[in-house]
């Protein structure tokens, strides 16, 4: 009876969480089982037929519903390997659990998916290759099918081998190479195809070069200052700001997929006046839940924890906006070129983007967590401040990158933030004069993560753990391209010889 009681009396925010630790118990059940196979093979079936009743009267039916069913595969593997760099950091900080983190990217994919997706997708379907040049609309729809199977594939691999590797990178490749199989390489648009691969090589840096300098920033104004919590007090509602203009911006500069798209003075206006009027509503919130705690940095965790839930939800968007190009863009290529009269710019249909934007977040429930604690945890050791400059710098980029309708690998961008954070740490450790002088007023040394490690050969094996990881990373982004973009040209000729 005095049970029930209890259980009746529960605040409305315990049963919550109570929830999410079911949501993460019930994650871990369908990891332990066959379970998330079986539920992956109903979602392929459910595309099929979602696909075949909204394509009914469409020249090739079949084959639209086949290439739904491929990109439903997918999306569900971009789910399991590159969502996990949207909410990495946060699990990796312990600022969340991993059944809350779950959560909230899924959501957040599917809304970034489906409210600003669309620019992206239709670059991968008409901006790799000339549809023009294919010598049948069948023949460019038996290339994109291909460059789905071999991009599906390789990140499958990848996934099963613990490797984040890059998403756009497979589907770019594979289109590449189908492409090139079907009608020679002359139909590769080869100048979007070197916007593409500059993006690719400048956003891991960016990504990382804004972490570290928000990190910067931390450091020099919040932790390493004689009144912690009233620094924090001062700057936390800033930097949330930042993040909630940056956000302002992007939904009005055209990231409502076009239904708001405003010029970039007048976005960035907006962005201002969003992020002011977050600023004044969020002041008072962390002045209260900085009441009463102590002066030192495990209080500090506690209230950059929320900006940290915040920013990992904003680079879920991000993420989904990006991303779910590389499921869908080869999907509405197909339905385009089997429809007469459909041209590149027209509106891609909405149950091409849902099954996309279901599919990305599907993946990431069932198989998404293994690599979560490998960028979590594994490449460099977060807290809930470092983890907040990784999610906020790689969520300005690719919003940035989505704006321009430029498919940007997220994994690069997160990846490169994370070690930009890494490498950050190692050199204002031994060179910080503001750090010194603060472990010097204290008078002995400071006992937290920040420490140096206790000898030389400790600092090489932290240092060693983090450059393998770092080489094991690249090596994947190199090889992917080129490898799917060979898979993809073999799965085309099979194709070719079989069908036709």
């Amino acid at each position: 009876m005095a049970n029930s009681q209890v259980q009746r009396h529960k605040p409305t925010l315990d049963k919550d969480l109570e929830k999410f630790t079911f949501t993460e118990q019930a994650t871990h059940f369908v990891l332990r089982s066959w379970t998330g196979v079986g539920i992956a093979l109903v979602f392929l079936l459910v595309a099929m037929a979602v696909a075949g009743s909204f394509a009914t009267g469409t020249p090739g039916v079949l084959i639209v519903a086949i290439t739904a069913a491929l990109a439903a595969y997918m999306a569900m593997n971009i789910g399991a390997n590159d969502v996990t760099n949207n909410v990495g950091a946060a699990v990796g900080a312990r600022a969340m659990s991993m059944g809350v983190a779950l959560v909230i990217a899924a959501i957040f994919e599917i809304a970034g998916a489906l409210l600003a997706g669309q620019g992206v997708a239709a670059t991968v379907a008409f901006g790799i290759v000339d549809r023009s040049i294919f010598p049948s609309p069948e023949t460019y729809a038996w290339a994109m099918m291909a460059a789905l199977v071999s991009a599906a594939l390789w990140i499958n691999l990848a996934t099963l081998a613990n490797a984040p590797i890059s998403t756009t990178h497979a589907i770019v490749g594979g289109v590449i190479g189908a492409g090139a199989a079907a009608s020679g390489f002359h139909s590769v648009q080869w100048d979007a195809i070197a916007v593409i691969v500059v993006s690719w090589t400048v956003s891991p840096i960016l990504g990382g070069v804004i972490a570290a300098a928000f990190l910067f920033f931390i450091k020099e104004f919040i932790i390493y200052r004689e009144d912690k919590i009233g620094a924090a007090k001062t700057w936390v509602p800033v930097l949330v700001a930042v993040m909630a203009g940056a956000f302002a911006a992007f939904i009005a500069n055209g990231g409502t997929n076009g239904a708001v798209d405003l010029s970039l003075r007048a976005a960035l206006l907006i962005g201002v006046g969003f992020g002011l009027a977050t600023y004044v509503v969020t002041r008072p919130i962390v002045r209260r839940h900085a009441e009463g705690l102590d002066n030192r940095n495990q209080s500090l965790r506690t209230l950059f924890r929320i900006p940290l839930i915040c920013s990992a939800a904003l680079l879920s968007f991000a993420h989904g906006a990006n991303d779910v190009s590389n499921a869908v863009g080869p999907l509405y290529g197909v339905v385009s070129a089997l429809r007469s009269g459909v041209e590149g710019g027209a509106v891609i249909p909405l149950w091409v983007m849902v099954i996309g934007a279901f599919g990305i977040s599907l993946g990431l429930l069932l198989f998404g967590p293994r690599l979560i604690r490998i960028v979590g945890s594994e490449i460099t050791k977060l807290n809930p401040m470092r983890a907040f400059c990784v999610a906020l710098s790689s969520a300005v980029a690719v919003l940035t990158a989505s704006a321009f309708a430029i498919p940007v690998s997220s994994t690069h961008i997160a990846v490169g933030a994370v070690f930009g954070v890494g490498l950050f740490r190692e050199w204002y450790t031994r060179n910080s004069k503001r750090r010194i002088d603060y472990i010097r007023s204290r008078g002995n040394r400071i006992a937290s993560e920040e420490e140096e490690p206790a000898n030389l050969d400790e600092t090489r094996r932290r240092y060693l753990v983090r450059r393998s990881h770092f080489m094991t990373i690249v090596s994947a982004w190199i090889v992917t391209l080129p490898v799917s973009a060979a898979l993809s040209a073999a799965v085309f000729l099979a194709f070719n010889a079989l069908f036709t």
